[in-house]
């Protein structure tokens, strides 16, 4: 379910190579396999299979060596082409394109990826629940709803887990699964073989809204804006957003700054979740009113449908940073006519700080991380302060996130950071 949309269509295309593979198995011969592809737009559908063909012709090719055993019982598959050719059919042989929800009313398993609404999801869970006689399993990409209330508002009598694919589904490796005390024990074994035939890494999360990586994430994300907020007493506010971003991405080695990543995400996507958490988290203030008057003014960040991004807390001229928002205005104000003044008053980044290319394939990079925290604290430039302020409160919220029992220890959320945000190190270390 809604398998034409962003996160739908990877994790469509993930689970029909791994069926395809599954039904070409010897031992599966003769027997019919089928994945219905439902989505609220002919128009969707149709640009989904043209992704699908796309990005199976791409996998067919990488891996044409071991096609070849796999049709080994085929004499009229000859040339390398005929052999892609035969696997780019059989994979879309079996997805079913289809606007009608009645396709879900014979499936023993319903995956759902639509939008991230918890009133949206559990009438669809209710409605196939209420018309398909099999009691099939639910699997929820949400990155934020609580399992346990979708559960029990659609009467699923524990036949719903949360899978939490991260964005893009067919690049990034980490899947959350959020599993509740009512999962029969079989549902929960699919689920991590499911996980592991897809060659992703699971990190188990407690059922509480967020879980680790929005848990994180959107806290992370509401400091930012509060740093900025604050600096916004020393100087003119898009100053203050571009001092925080540059921080956070060049001082702490990140491949995006935090105002970068929010506009990634999308700003209408981190109010929604922010309100989804938020009577769950009970002496805790999940709000932002400067996100609140962008997203009220329209600006929304996000993603065209050809992957570029559009302009948000910040304005992308060729994928990077060129301008920010002026609050007041609505306009954007370009970088070169107050980054070098920034800059100055941020302070140089210590020699000892990589940039987050090189540190990711650094061999030795807990002794570079070391030796550039050491050279962090040591600085006190205005930067560096502020780098080593952020490092300090993403440590802080990690570690709550365990005495909160959303995650069972430091390695789980380390490894979400690590794998689902591509971080160069997690927010509990020894560095600071």
């Amino acid at each position: 379910m809604g398998a034409a949309g962003k996160m739908g269509s990877g994790i469509l295309l993930l689970t029909a190579l791994e069926m395809a593979d599954q039904m070409l198995k010897p031992e599966n011969k003769g027997k019919t396999f089928v994945i219905n592809a439902i989505d609220t737009s002919d128009e969707g559908l149709t640009g989904l299979l043209k992704y699908l063909r796309a990005q199976v012709l791409k996998a067919a090719e990488k891996k044409v060596v071991s096609l070849r055993s796999t049709y080994a019982d085929r004499p009229d598959l000859i040339e390398n082409s005929d052999i892609i050719d035969a696997y780019v059919q059989d994979v879309l042989s079996i997805v079913r394109p289809t606007t009608r929800i009645e396709s879900a009313y014979d499936s023993s398993l319903i995956f759902e990826a639509v939008s991230e609404n918890q009133a949206l999801k559990e009438k669809l869970f209710r409605l196939i629940n209420e018309n398909n006689p099999s009691q099939p399993w639910f699997f929820t990409n949400t990155s934020s709803v609580p399992i346990g209330g979708l559960n029990k508002n659609a009467s699923l009598e524990g036949r719903i887990l949360g899978f939490h694919f991260y964005n893009p589904p067919a690049v990034q490796k980490l899947v959350e699964l959020i599993a509740i005390p009512e999962n029969p024990v079989e549902m929960i074994a699919f689920a991590r073989q499911y996980a592991a035939n897809l060659r992703k890494t699971v990190v188990p999360s407690n059922d509480i809204a967020g879980f680790i990586g929005n848990g994180h994430f959107m806290r992370d994300a509401l400091f930012g804006i509060q740093e900025a907020e604050r600096l916004s007493t020393q100087m003119p506010l898009h100053q203050a957003i571009y001092c925080v971003d540059r921080v956070t991405r060049d001082f702490l080695s990140r491949p995006m700054g935090i105002f970068q990543l929010i506009d990634y995400v999308g700003l209408d996507v981190v109010q929604f979740i922010l309100r989804v958490m938020q009577p769950h988290m009970q002496g805790e203030n999940l709000y932002s009113s400067l996100l609140d008057e962008l997203v009220l003014s329209g600006v929304k960040g996000g993603q065209y449908s050809d992957g570029n991004q559009k302009d948000g807390f910040l304005k992308y001229e060729k994928g990077k940073p060129a301008g920010v928002i002026d609050k007041a205005t609505g306009n954007y104000i370009s970088l070169a006519t107050f980054s070098q003044q920034a800059d100055a008053w941020l302070g140089d980044i210590p020699a000892e700080v990589l940039p987050w290319k090189t540190l990711v394939k650094a061999a030795d990079r807990n002794t570079l991380l070391k030796s550039a925290f050491k050279a962090l604290r040591a600085s006190h430039t205005r930067g560096c302060d502020l780098a080593v302020t952020y490092s300090e409160n993403s440590r802080r919220t990690a570690l709550k996130l365990i005495s909160d029992g959303v995650a069972a220890n430091e390695n789980d959320v380390n490894t979400v950071m690590l794998t689902g945000f591509f971080h160069a190190y997690g927010p509990i270390n020894d560095y600071l």
